[in-house]
């Protein structure tokens, strides 16, 4: 009987390096293969702690590090992410992901950041990574998350490529997704809203940072490649948005076409297909 493919995770030993095991089909015949990880800290600007991981190929040193930078009230550990990044490993590129502030494990709170604060988390994410590991070639932001790697590319100089997956062309786009809530922010400053079954607090500020961002010009004075992914049937951040980046950003800059993905990459092959693809496609540029 063939193992489940689902990951395998190994004991948990009392060292920061740690191992989890995947097993792969190849050549008519399963392969269980090793994943390296550490599990890491990092602040904030507010000094507040980030939780982080960093995943690492099974062998060798990496010939680059990336920065991932997750959706919009998403955490670092969600299936997409953690499937991009084994594909990425596998062709020897470290990633680090992690928390936003007030989100999964990293300390803060929620209602009190925005869209600035994401792109500050970032920031201090790159720095990490230069003093502890090697500073981000690559920079990766799903959805909003994409919005926000986009941001802080300048302020992170040792980047020279950019992949967005899913991203609205301007933040302020989010602000769809709040609803009749949005409303209620505007007239009496905050709220609870519900968002894919889970509920937050959003205040008025976030609204007002999200309208103060000039993504158009951000993207124009990008100067690092660019890869913009975008499914067609994407519902909740249309297609029109990655035409939009497309025709704002200079070259070098490419499309990639994610076919009938939904926008959170819930299928397996779409995001080990996204992984690979990011894999082939930046090795020209680090």
């Amino acid at each position: 009987m063939a193992p489940d493919l689902t990951e395998v995770p190994a004991s948990r030993r009392p060292m920061k390096s740690h191992d989890e095991f995947v097993w792969i089909y190849r050549e008519n015949s399963f392969i269980k293969m090793v994943m390296k990880f550490k599990k890491l800290e990092f602040t904030n600007t507010d000094g507040q702690s980030l939780s982080a991981r960093i995943d690492l190929p099974a062998s060798g040193r990496p010939v680059a590090y990336a920065l991932f930078a997750h959706c919009f009230t998403c955490s670092k550990n969600i299936k997409a992410i953690s499937h991009i990044s084994r594909a990425l490993t596998r062709e020897s590129i470290a990633v680090l992901r992690f928390d936003f502030t007030g989100l999964g494990e990293s300390e803060g709170d929620f209602a009190e950041t925005n869209f600035s604060s994401n792109v500050s988390d970032l920031v201090m994410a790159a720095q990490f990574m230069a003093d502890n590991h090697e500073a981000p070639k690559i920079l990766i932001g799903h959805s909003l998350g994409g919005a926000a790697v986009l941001q802080a590319a300048a302020e992170i100089p040792s980047a020279t490529a950019v992949i967005t997956i899913a991203a609205p062309a301007d933040p302020v786009h989010v602000s769809r997704a709040l609803g009749d809530s949005k409303a209620v922010i505007e007239r009496r400053g905050e709220a609870d809203v519900n968002l894919s079954g889970r509920t937050f607090k959003i205040k008025k500020q976030f609204l007002k940072d999200l309208e103060s961002v000039r993504m158009q010009q951000t993207i124009k004075n990008l100067n690092r490649a660019l890869l913009i992914m975008h499914s067609p049937l994407d519902d909740i951040v249309g297609i029109e948005n990655a035409a939009k980046i497309f025709q704002t950003a200079r070259h070098p800059k490419s499309f990639i076409s994610l076919d009938s993905a939904d926008h959170l990459l819930m299928d397996r092959k779409d995001s080990l297909y996204v992984g690979s693809i990011i894999a082939a496609w930046a090795i020209r540029y680090i």
